[in-house]
């Protein structure tokens, strides 16, 4: 079955070209349900997985605690490989059909007030090279939207300030343009004449655009423990997550009457139901904003 498993991961990689960390996921996924198959079943080959081998493995996952997205998750993983096998011809049939998803329970994304972005935005100080960096990073993540994931990976050539816009590679390294404005435009101005030049190292010499102090490539562990300190700075008392600029970018420009095919192409969303949870976010938030205000609310 391990074959099996390399020749599906082999197939993601080359063939559909999915990002890492999505195939990191059905790797994981698969070799649990392997060792379950395995250990409590007794079951090496795929040509003798039934549909109730694998009800028997959901129901484990369940009695874990695992929650119904990840269930969900494995379920989705299963199925492809499945299909895979059923498609090589290394099967004879796919025992995951009929087998049914959980319903999840989307969860809305948290996102900050106008006023707690601006402190949070305005919280490094200009002082040093580190400060400029910070400044710039997360200007840059509230003007476009990006992952922090996409961020980290950007090369000075992707980066063109004059035309007003950033190339970035998201899942699946899609391609896609994303325009930023005036004050993340000079936000990294200040960064790149006064900031990435004093950590640029002679010895590491990179195209990345964000270094650390060691002069390399910044890590998006290492962006994710500066945001929580920048935040304590700020006063922010909100639970923040690497994606909390992104959910915020995309809320306000649906606030202020953006499109949602405009949102959902500078988040790099390839469908629309992806982007949608966002418009739930402004409504929840008119919500309180009339609980709030209106006098007979």
């Amino acid at each position: 079955m391990n074959d099996h498993i390399q020749d599906f991961i082999h197939y993601l990689t080359v063939e559909r070209g999915l990002a890492n960390n999505t195939i990191v996921s059905y790797e994981r996924d698969l070799k649990s349900y392997k060792q379950f198959l395995n250990e409590k079943l007794n079951i090496q080959e795929v040509q003798n997985i039934q549909r109730y081998h694998i009800l028997q493995y959901l129901h484990f996952l369940k009695d874990q605690g695992k929650s119904s997205k990840t269930i969900a998750r494995h379920i989705a993983s299963i199925r492809a490989f499945h299909q895979f096998l059923l498609r090589e011809k290394a099967a004879d049939e796919d025992p995951s059909v009929h087998i049914e998803t959980p319903q999840i329970e989307r969860k809305l994304p948290k996102v900050l007030s106008l006023e707690e972005v601006e402190r949070l935005l305005e919280t490094p100080e200009l002082t040093s090279p580190i400060g400029y960096r910070d400044k710039a990073m997360l200007e840059l993540l509230y003007a476009t939207g990006i992952r922090v994931s996409e961020m980290v990976h950007l090369n000075l050539s992707d980066v063109h300030l004059i035309m007003g816009f950033i190339r970035c590679y998201g899942k699946g390294k899609k391609e896609r343009l994303v325009p930023i404005g005036e004050k993340a435009t000079k936000a990294l101005e200040e960064y790149l004449e006064k900031g990435r030049p004093k950590l640029v190292r002679q010895k590491h010499k990179t195209d990345a655009l964000f270094l650390n102090h060691h002069g390399k490539r910044i890590s998006r562990q290492g962006f994710w423990k500066n945001l929580k300190s920048i935040a304590v700075k700020a006063g922010i008392q909100k639970e923040l997550t690497p994606h909390t600029l992104r959910h915020s970018f995309a809320t306000h420009l649906l606030e202020n009457g953006a499109d949602l095919r405009a949102v959902q192409e500078m988040l790099g969303h390839a469908d629309i139901s992806t982007t949608q949870i966002y418009t739930h976010v402004t409504k929840t938030r008119l919500k309180d904003v009339y609980k709030m205000y209106h006098p007979r609310a």
